[in-house]
């Protein structure tokens, strides 16, 4: 995939998630797709995926949602964008409440569709934004600790010496 098709398939994608329909959401991600979403959490495959954003995520959010990506760039079968999303909160107790949120994420790619995202935002900027509790806030953050401390990837970070990583990197295009 090039950047032009990756930057259409980001269009597609944010198009499908502004629309609410999951169908054509799941439609962007390879059949086992995987969509780590910070809120709703893990969804693997097209069902999933469309039940995560038809029915829990624009269950919640407005009919303004908006997403648009920027600045999308591609290396192989990896992607990466920022983006900014808006909208007014559907849930009771913080309805009408507008969030807007920045964000950047990253794309696995495999046959020109998304085989897994991830995205990092600020949520305690959203959750500010709809005024939820402090006590709430502290639960729900402290659930993403756990998320964060969990990861593969984390505890390899966290088992490297410092410098480790770095030093690794730099031998290697030494050897080059």
């Amino acid at each position: 995939m090039n950047s032009n098709e990756f930057n259409k398939l980001l269009a597609r994608f944010t198009i499908a998630a502004e629309s609410g329909d999951g169908d054509r959401f799941a439609q962007c991600f390879t059949p086992d797709g995987v969509y780590y979403d910070y809120i709703y959490g893990v969804h693997r495959g097209r069902e999933s995926i469309a039940h995560m954003m038809q029915n829990l995520f624009h269950r919640d959010a407005g009919d303004d949602y908006r997403w648009e990506m920027f600045d999308g760039v591609i290396d192989g079968n990896m992607g990466y964008a920022w983006s900014l999303s808006s909208f007014s909160s559907r849930m009771e107790r913080f309805k009408g409440n507008k969030v807007v949120i920045d964000g950047m994420s990253r794309f696995i790619l495999r046959d020109g569709l998304i085989a897994e995202y991830r995205e990092s935002v600020n949520g305690g900027v959203a959750m500010t934004q709809l005024g939820v509790e402090t006590e709430r806030m502290r639960q729900v953050f402290g659930r993403w600790v756990g998320w964060l401390q969990d990861r593969p990837a984390t505890k390899a970070y966290l088992g490297r010496e410092r410098g480790q990583w770095a030093n690794g990197v730099l031998l290697e295009n030494i050897e080059d």
